[in-house]
């Protein structure tokens, strides 16, 4: 604390005495060297700045107490009021002929905070207490029945129930449990987005919305475009998934409680947000028994624990030419979820000092969905390693999208095949059979994900601009829930609910598009790497497990940072500088053609 007071007072005084220095006369413009400077002195208090505040942040979400809760919110004050003053001194640098590297390091500090806070000191205190506040309440969450006598169950065990059960009381028992958890944050987010909208116009920004749309090498306009348009590519294929999905739900459930031309109630499609319909696989299985996919009980007969796991993750980007992870990440990571504590069990990845310090927080499960999270989080652990050389301000993914695609595009890889080869399932059937059952498994979480991956930031931008007021943020939210995903409540809810503080990422104020572009990019990292691995077939079949050659690419891509606009380091993987679709669809041609003939005669839509 002492060398951050340092710091500060360091800045203080030299801004005062620039102030009476040019009492009297004209301010001498600044010089592009001068530019080059500041960027460099901004990048070595950054680095110490961010690391107090990930440290504390760490301690925050892996031990949550009221004085955990302050230490976070202090060290998240000090890098807002620092960030404050950053951008501040940066406008005197406006207009001047600067080199590239200089130009974008001082448009990426403006765009570096996804949460700023106003200049005002009182109101930079109470948006990082509010912050930290909202994402308290989401970890320590629990829903102990109407009358407060059952067992208390937190995410994770409301989660299982959402997952396994198939009795509908039952699971709008803990779908509704939840959601009385996030109804305190309302008065809290409300505020919230007054004080982050406040922060975004400090830095010259209409508000927190087109902020974080401004992070796209893009206009705002153009993000939302661009978003529009790959939406409109894949809307077809979730739209088939859809009508199946819902008429083998209607089979279980009536067409009473499931109609056929409406949206599915969202209780009932396995996952507490309806984001991933693949615990529903059972239900929804092609062609039962063609092919073994029950990972689950594989590595629970295998023995793998949260360690092993992780070690299998790893494994797989060794074998592309990646580093290794360093020994602190295993004696620093939390793999399971502590017994004597509250803690966010959300699974997230860390890199706490810019220098090497990586890290993972996860309560893993011996499950399929936990063996794919832990190779999505360890594909920015290894990202992070690669652009660790890059100075603090170009540490980032090429845009936040890449950081989310780069795990998951490896995850594709996770063929039935590679299973075999790794002992958790036996010989995939040569037929199409198993193809499509494959697929339909991949479909209930890749595709069923793509509206909600869109929605969520849709309802935020609306949300900061004043397009939705706090008057009807749960009447809008469902409303974009039934327009993108066909997904209504399964019973009413009023403005009393605040249903979109029962996802994570709206109380943690962390932008959302960046999944959606993830999973449309993921199909284009696979694609390209499967060319350069060489292989040829149905795309869906590919592994590029052992590949040297899509390896260096992919890491010279990861190289990259966020130095360049995203464009170049799309080019450096899959020699292309615009975001398509076409991989991802032509993945999934198989089962979309099947759909196709399933969904004869059926009513689609809602």
């Amino acid at each position: 604390m002492k060398k951050y007071i340092a710091i500060v007072g360091s800045l203080l005084l030299a801004a005062c005495a620039t102030s009476g220095a040019n009492q009297g006369q004209a301010e001498a413009k600044p010089t592009p060297e001068e530019a080059r400077a500041f960027v460099e002195r901004v990048n070595r208090e950054l680095q110490q700045l961010w690391t107090r505040q990930a440290t504390a942040s760490w301690v925050k979400a892996t031990y949550i107490t009221e004085d955990t809760d302050r230490l976070a919110a202090w060290a998240r004050e000090e890098v807002m009021a620092y960030m404050s003053r950053a951008v501040e001194e940066s406008k005197r640098f406006d207009g001047l002929d600067l080199d590239d590297e200089t130009a974008r390091a001082l448009k990426l500090l403006r765009l570096s905070q996804s949460l700023p806070a106003p200049s005002e000191a009182a109101l930079r205190s109470e948006l990082a207490l509010v912050a930290s506040q909202l994402q308290s309440i989401y970890g320590r969450g629990k829903w102990c029945g109407e009358d407060g006598n059952q067992p208390c169950r937190d995410l994770g065990e409301l989660s299982e129930t959402i997952a396994k059960s198939r009795d509908w009381d039952e699971l709008l028992d803990a779908w509704v449990g939840w959601r009385t958890v996030s109804t305190e944050m309302r008065p809290l987010y409300e505020r919230n987005v007054a004080l982050g909208n406040l922060g975004a116009q400090g830095m010259g920004f209409a508000n927190l919305g087109e902020l974080w749309r401004s992070n796209y090498d893009m206009t705002p306009a153009e993000v939302e475009e661009e978003t529009e348009r790959l939406w409109q590519q894949v809307k077809p294929l979730y739209d088939d998934l859809h009508c199946y999905v819902r008429s083998r739900l209607q089979a279980i459930y009536g067409e009473d409680r499931i109609p056929s031309d409406g949206p599915i109630p969202a209780h009932v499609l396995g996952n507490m947000w309806a984001q991933d319909w693949s615990n529903l696989y059972p239900e929804l299985e092609p062609f039962p028994g063609q092919g073994d996919l029950n990972v689950d009980e594989a590595l629970v007969r295998n023995g793998y624990d949260a360690v092993r796991m992780t070690k299998l993750g790893e494994q797989f980007f060794l074998s592309l030419g990646f580093d290794p992870l360093p020994e602190t990440f295993w004696t620093r990571s939390m793999l399971v979820q502590p017994r004597d504590r509250d803690v966010v069990c959300h699974a997230s990845a860390w890199d706490l000092t810019g220098e090497g310090d990586i890290r993972i927080k996860m309560c893993i499960r011996p499950t399929e969905e936990d063996l794919i999270t832990i190779h999505h989080e360890l594909g920015h652990n290894f990202y992070y390693q690669k652009y660790n050389h890059l100075p603090p301000l170009f540490q980032r993914g090429a845009h936040d999208g890449f950081h989310e695609a780069v795990g998951d595009a490896i995850a594709l890889s996770i063929t039935p095949q590679y299973l075999h080869e790794v002992g958790l399932i036996g010989e995939p059937p040569a037929d199409d059979k198993g193809l499509i059952n494959f697929q339909m498994k991949m479909a209930l979480q890749k595709i069923a994900f793509l509206p909600f991956g869109k929605l969520i930031d849709q309802w935020r931008w609306d949300v900061f601009s004043g397009k939705i007021g706090p008057e009807e943020y749960n009447k809008s939210w469902w409303e974009l829930r039934e327009r993108y995903q066909g997904v209504s409540a399964p019973v009413a809810r009023t403005e009393e609910h605040f249903d979109p503080g029962a996802k994570y990422h709206i109380p943690a104020n962390v932008p959302y598009l960046r999944y959606f572009l993830a999973h449309i990019l993921q199909f284009q990292f696979h694609k390209a790497m499967c060319e350069l691995a060489g292989y040829e077939g149905i795309l869906a079949n590919c592994s590029v497990y052992g590949s040297k050659e899509a390896g260096e690419k992919l890491q010279a891509m990861l190289a990259l940072g966020q130095s360049r606009p995203w464009p170049e380091a799309l080019e450096a993987l899959t020699g292309t500088r615009e975001m398509d679709a076409a991989p991802l669809i032509e993945y999934f041609e198989p089962l979309q053609n099947w759909l196709k003939e399933q969904n004869k005669g059926q009513s689609c839509g809602w």
